[in-house]
Formats: C-alpha cells, structure tokens, sequence
C-alpha cells in the first residue's frame, strides 16, 4: 500500500514540477507561462500528460525494436525504484543500505540511456547517448566518493541516521554534490545529451507518445530524488524536507533558465582534473580522521 502511495505521489510530483518549471522559467522570461488550462494553469500537467499518451507512436523502420521499447521502460523503473531507499517512519521500504543501493541504481540507468541511443539507428541519437553516458560515468565517480565522505562521518548507509546541516558545515561538498546532480541529471549548463542547438534533441529524438514521456517522467522522477538526497544529507535530514527540497528543485529550474550550456572538455576536464581529485582528497582525510579518533578511544 505504502509502494503505491509513494509511487502515485512521485508521478504527481513529476506532473507538478513540469508546471513549476515552465512557470518559473515563463517569469525569467518575462511572461506568465502556462495559465489557461483549469485555475492559474495548474490543469495543464494534465492535459500535457494526455495528449503524450495519446499521440500516435510512430516507431523507426531500421531501429532496434526490443531495445528501443524497453529502453525507455529501463529509464522510468530504475528513476521510480530509486525512490525506495527514502527513510519512512513505517520501515516499509527504507533499506539499511540505501545510499549503497542508490549508487547502484544510478550507476544501472545509464545503460538505459545508451542502449535508447543506439537502438534507435540515429546518428544524432548516438551521439546524445555517447555524450550522457561520458558525462554520467565521469560525474559518478565524484558523488560516490563525497558519498562515502559522509558515510565514513556518519557509519552509516541509512538515510534516517542523517540529520546535520552539512551545507553549513562543508560547503564545498555541497557545491561539489549539487554540480554533479546536475551533470548526472543531464541538466543544464550539462545538457549535452540533448543539445537542441547540435543534436537536435539528442538520445531521445526518434521517441514519441508514451515512450518518450516514459523517459520524460524518468528524468524528472531523478531531478526530484536528487534535490530530496541534497535535502537529507546536506540540509539536516528529514525535518521539512518538502520544502528543501522544493527549493533545490527551484535551483534547478533557476540554473536552467540563467546558465549557458558548458563546452564538452570544460565539462571532462571539472570531471576529472578538478572534483576527481577534491572528493579523493576529502575522503582520504575523512578515513584518517575516523582513525585517529578510533585509536585515541580505543
């Protein structure tokens, strides 16, 4: 019962944070955004959501058909399934592992996307998914190791055991982790996986109907989490969480609508010549300190 709740909850969520964003991007725009569909626009998710489903699915002569269906169903379960390591007060889903396991679904759903990529026989496609699967594989390696930073302070991979405000005291971990949700997200100023101006919509250009908004849905689902992990690990755990995490998803939205989109060496080379190394280095401090604390009380 709790597993429906929260499923039916995050594809609510998702529906809302579309109108979310397109309001607060209309406003960076200067103009209202979506306002006609029900009150104050707020039937338009709806009505978005329909026409997706109902649209003709129009499916590639020479692509893959196996991998191009199931492609897009890999990308929504493992984004939906990550949401059973959140900490419920009713022990139903929450896992002792959880931030394990969420590396693992994370470091999964890639294949997802490169298998939607060559499957649809694009070039365009290909190159989208090539240019994701880089940038989720380097950024990756920096949320794992300011991962296990916290984990080393806290022994624990239990989120309900994070309830310190990390951002106060480490802030540029906070920063570190907050730019890497953005590149392993594919949002912008990372949004190569899907540059409209190059690739014309990247990995998911030959997708339409249900199946792209399966990897719609998806990618939104991960935005969400991500804001709700910043929130628990950085911003004093589970304490009004709703509302930090509706204001890391803001800053998402923000970030969308104010940043350019990088330059793809500037992006390897934050990758791995500047946050590989910080987070390598914090973690090896960590590991020392927990050490040397150890042995003075023991």
């Amino acid at each position: 019962m709790i597993s429906l709740v929260l499923l039916v909850s995050v594809l609510l969520g998702v529906a809302f944070f579309t109108l979310f964003e397109r309001k607060i991007l209309g406003y960076i725009n200067n103009r209202k955004g979506p306002n006609k569909v029900g009150l104050m626009g707020l039937m338009q998710p709806f009505s978005d959501g329909a026409k997706l489903f109902l649209k003709e699915n129009l499916v590639p002569m020479f692509s893959v058909k196996f991998s191009y269906y199931l492609s897009p169903i890999f990308i929504l379960f493992f984004s939906l399934l990550i949401w059973s390591v959140t900490p419920f007060f009713f022990h139903h889903l929450d896992h002792n592992m959880g931030l394990l396991i969420f590396l693992s679904l994370t470091g999964l759903s890639v294949y997802g996307l490169i298998f939607s990529g060559w499957s649809s026989n694009s070039k365009y496609s290909i190159l989208g998914a090539y240019r994701g699967v880089a940038q989720a594989i380097s950024y990756e390696v920096s949320l794992a190791l300011v991962l296990l930073c916290f984990v080393e302070l806290m022994m624990s991979y239990d989120l309900e055991n994070y309830y310190l405000f990390y951002m106060i005291i480490m802030p540029l971990m906070g920063v570190v982790w907050f730019v890497s949700s953005l590149a392993e997200t594919n949002r912008s100023p990372f949004d190569f996986a899907e540059s409209e101006s190059e690739l014309v919509s990247g990995f998911n250009i030959e997708y339409s109907s249900y199946l792209f908004a399966f990897i719609f849905i998806g990618e939104y689902s991960s935005i969400m989490f991500m804001s709700y992990l910043f929130s628990i690990i950085f911003l004093g755990g589970v304490i009004f969480v709703e509302i930090k995490t509706l204001l890391m998803m803001f800053f998402f939205i923000l970030i969308r609508g104010t940043l350019p989109r990088f330059r793809y060496d500037h992006l390897m080379y934050l990758a791995w010549k500047v946050y590989l190394p910080f987070s390598l280095n914090f973690l090896i401090f960590y590991i020392c300190l927990y050490s040397f604390i150890f042995s003075l009380i023991f």
